[in-house]
Formats: structure tokens, C-alpha cells, sequence
């Protein structure tokens, strides 16, 4: 992964863009030596929500099985499908 200060970000952010464009590597920022931020493509930003989504599902669906709370297959079926378009 690259690094990169928060003072060359601002100098060369239409250069680092443009790499970050080219090879989507997400980028480090760094602030006073301490990580700051990352810069990610849109693309990849999007897809990690899109998982991130899935996991937390996912994680209710553990929960609520755990409470006992359970649908049949076809119900199951017809609350995924919003997940898997």
C-alpha cells in the first residue's frame, strides 16, 4: 500500500489521483506521522459498502437465529434477493 503525507496530497493530488486511477492501490495518508485517511477508488469504496452490508446481515441473521427467531426457505429467499441484485 502507498503512503503519502497529508502536505503532498495537497500539492500533487491530481498526480495521485491519477495513479490511484491507473493501479487501485488504495493510498495512506498520513497526518503528523499518524495514519489519517485512506484514498480508495470509487468502484472498490462502493464494493467494500456493498460487503460491508452483507457482513452486517449476515451477523443479524446469526443473532436473530440465536433468539430463536427463524423464517421458512421461501420467505428466506425473498429477503435475499434484495441482496444479491
Amino acid at each position: 500500500m502507498r503512503v503519502e503525507l497529508v502536505t503532498t496530497l495537497k500539492r500533487q493530488a491530481t498526480k495521485i489521483l491519477s495513479e490511484l486511477y491507473s493501479s487501485k492501490e488504495p493510498v495512506l495518508i498520513t497526518e503528523h506521522g499518524q495514519p489519517s485517511a485512506y484514498l480508495v477508488d470509487v468502484d472498490d469504496f462502493e464494493f467494500m459498502q456493498k460487503c460491508m452490508a452483507i457482513v452486517e446481515a449476515l451477523a443479524k441473521g446469526e443473532q436473530a437465529i440465536s433468539r430463536g427467531e427463524i423464517v421458512s426457505n421461501i420467505e428466506a429467499k425473498k429477503k435475499m434477493n434484495k441482496w444479491l441484485k
